[in-house]
């Protein structure tokens, strides 16, 4: 994948490594300092905070073509991360050095760009993340998360057990498969071992 003009992907080609990361690998864990960030090639990632009791909510999605900001920011400042960094399929990353990627905001106006624009895309996701946790009911944020899992995998059916949904929510996994449930009864979606379908669109 091809993301930058020539100059700059020779730069962000020759200055990175290349990584292979499994579904459920754990890329960034909360108060580690940052060394690199992620350029996703294929696959995706979750970003997820998490409380110090253990409690967790999922901020946002990594595509390909994205990267971080979370990741950088800490990493600029030289600062621990505040996020958890999750690979959600089998994905392939550029791993490019923080330093390079703080430098290079001076250098190359498409690299500055970049970063610009996906602050302010991850910036307008935590506020829907503040608006669900604040106004939606839970039922309501199930779907909006079903839905979006169905986006990143481009498919109505994908892998997903009941304590992840549970943990992305931060609720309990109890409360989570009693509303899907009623949602299966409701012909709205499919239960099955560790894999949920989406019947309608919702």
């Amino acid at each position: 994948m091809k993301l930058f003009g020539s100059v700059l992907e020779q730069q962000l080609q020759a200055n990175s490594q290349l990584k292979i990361l499994p579904a459920g690998t754990i890329l960034m864990r909360s108060n580690s300092f940052v060394r690199a960030i992620p350029i996703l090639l294929s696959g995706s990632m979750r970003v997820i905070r998490q409380e110090d009791e253990g409690r967790e909510i999922l901020l946002y999605y990594i595509q390909p073509g994205e990267s971080c900001i979370m990741s950088f920011l800490a990493g600029i400042h030289e600062d621990t991360s505040k996020v958890k960094l999750v690979v959600e399929e089998d994905s392939e990353a550029l791993m490019l050095p923080v330093a390079k990627a703080s430098e290079w905001i001076k250098i190359y106006p498409e690299w500055a760009d970049f970063i610009f624009k996906l602050y302010h895309r991850r910036f307008e996701e935590l506020l829907d993340v503040i608006n669900a946790v604040a106004f939606q009911k839970l039922d309501d944020r199930i779907v909006s998360l079903l839905k979006r899992k169905a986006s990143v995998y481009g498919s109505s059916e994908f892998s997903v057990t009941h304590q992840q949904l549970a943990e992305e929510l931060g609720t309990t996994r109890e409360v989570v498969s009693r509303l899907l449930k009623q949602m299966e009864k409701q012909q709205l979606i499919k239960l099955a071992r560790n894999k949920i379908t989406l019947i309608t669109a919702l």
